[in-house]
This record gives structure tokens, C-alpha cells and sequence, in this order.
């Protein structure tokens, strides 16, 4: 199932105006609306790997989604390891995927 946004319009809690959030995600801009997770934003433009795993190289993204996994950890504003699914996008954040070789360059 893809990632989507219930439009306001048609939200039954009809809550109040969604706010833009701008963030940067490898150099490209995303936008997303307030109270959204990072996860959130990042999946909405339609990313589904946020960082490689050290062994195969292989794509991970959100997994559990409520912070218990390491799969969707990202780099924010210089700070590393941080957990996509339980950090609230602000305007302005820097987002990077990580890769970390494995000690002694075998993930190469």
C-alpha cells in the first residue's frame, strides 16, 4: 500500500488547517505538513529506503515504525543514528541517509 495523506477535506475529526513543513532529504526538497514524523515525510515523497545496511548494501526503511527497529535511521542536522519514525519534521531539517561499512571495509 503506498503512503498517503487523508486530504483535509475529508478528515472526520476535521481537524484545523495542515501547516507546510519543508525539509531537505539528500539534497532534495520535500515538503510535508505539521506533526509529521520524518518517516512520515520521506515515505509521502515517495522514498522507501532510508539508509543501507553494512553487510549487503541492502535498503532499509521503516520497519516497526514506533522506534523499537534500527531500520529507518537517518542523519539530521549533523546528528547521527536518529530514528526517522519518532523525530516530528521541522522546516528546515537537513535529512541524510546513512551507510556504514563494516569494520575493516568488508560492506564495500
Amino acid at each position: 500500500m503506498a503512503p498517503r495523506l487523508l486530504p483535509f477535506g475529508s478528515d472526520p475529526v476535521r481537524p484545523a488547517p495542515p501547516t507546510p513543513v519543508t525539509i531537505t532529504v539528500d539534497g532534495e526538497t520535500t515538503t510535508g505538513v505539521t506533526g509529521q514524523s520524518l518517516a512520515g515525510v520521506i515515505l509521502g515523497s515517495g522514498t522507501l529506503g532510508f539508509r543501507r545496511t553494512s553487510a549487503n548494501n541492502a535498503p532499509r526503511g521503516v520497519f516497526c515504525g514506533i522506534g523499537v527497529c534500527f531500520d529507518c535511521l537517518v542523519e539530521v542536522n549533523g546528528q547521527r543514528d536518529v530514528r526517522a519514525c519518532q523525530r516530528r519534521a521541522s522546516s528546515g531539517d537537513v535529512v541524510v541517509t546513512q551507510h556504514d561499512d563494516l569494520p575493516g571495509g568488508e560492506g564495500e
